[in-house]
């Protein structure tokens, strides 16, 4: 297959280099506009849920409250998989499989005290099915069964919202969709969404937020203890890290 006609300039080593970093200021001007947008949105007001919502699980009947299962924040994303949808029965929506694909390992985002699921209108059975024909066995994936996607705007089209709670009261925080669904996945994009975010010492976040040394917390997905301090030969790596990043950023500036 032959290239497009309209391709850039071949250009040297030092051109490249020169080209690059012009780039480069730019992608981490957007890397800050998108921190500082996760910034405002752990301040965003929070919606009291007020209702009582019911799923079907694998093991019965959950409530909204259960879905978070212990854990301070929970993430629910409105996958189309039920009657109607293109590719039932066999298959969830392209879109919405496509997304299950990137969902990385959950170990993280639990480390963090979030939750994320799936919710879908096909019963468990179908639901079990899916998952064990797509691979996506780590995702947890409740059947809605009432008014849950209407009400917080995902009925029609997908999106992930974003919950807190407060020992049983449960507050909505925020909700990202249409385009913005095509970012999520990693553990960094679900964490930007949340009312506490990464959690992390750098983040601009209100007073009294938790907030721990970045890398520290990070595990293999396995070895993950709730409340155990870092691992000592994995935090010397990460000073090292950072100190040569420190050094290097110091050294472009002079």
């Amino acid at each position: 297959m032959s290239l497009p006609t309209n391709t850039p300039p071949i250009v040297s080593p030092k051109e490249w280099e020169a080209a690059r970093e012009q780039l480069l200021a730019k992608e981490k001007a957007l890397t800050r506009a998108r921190d500082a947008l996760a910034a405002e949105r752990r301040r965003m007001p929070w919606m009291a849920v007020e209702k009582t919502y019911e799923f079907d699980g694998p093991v019965g009947k959950r409530s909204l409250l259960d879905l978070f299962e212990g854990r301070r924040q929970l993430i629910v994303y409105r996958a189309f998989f039920e009657p109607g949808v293109h590719g039932w029965p066999e298959h969830a929506c392209i879109g919405c499989s496509l997304g299950a694909d990137q969902v990385s390992n959950p170990a993280h985002l639990n480390a963090r005290d979030t939750t994320l699921v799936y919710a879908s209108r096909a019963p468990q059975a179908d639901i079990a099915r899916l998952k064990g024909r797509m691979g996506w066995g780590r995702i947890p994936w409740y059947t809605i069964t009432d008014s849950f996607d209407a009400d917080f705007g995902v009925a029609e089209w997908h999106g992930h919202n974003a919950f807190i709670r407060n020992g049983e009261r449960i507050f909505r925080t925020y909700l990202i969709n249409s385009r913005g669904d095509e970012a999520m996945g990693t553990v960094w994009s679900y964490l930007d969404m949340t009312a506490l975010g990464r959690q992390e010492a750098w983040e601009d976040s209100p007073e009294g937020y938790p907030q721990s040394p970045p890398y520290k917390w990070w595990n293999w997905n396995e070895s993950y203890i709730p409340h155990a301090a870092p691992d000592p030969k994995w935090v010397e790596v990460s000073d090292a890290g950072e100190a040569a990043f420190r050094k290097r950023d110091a050294g472009a500036k002079a």
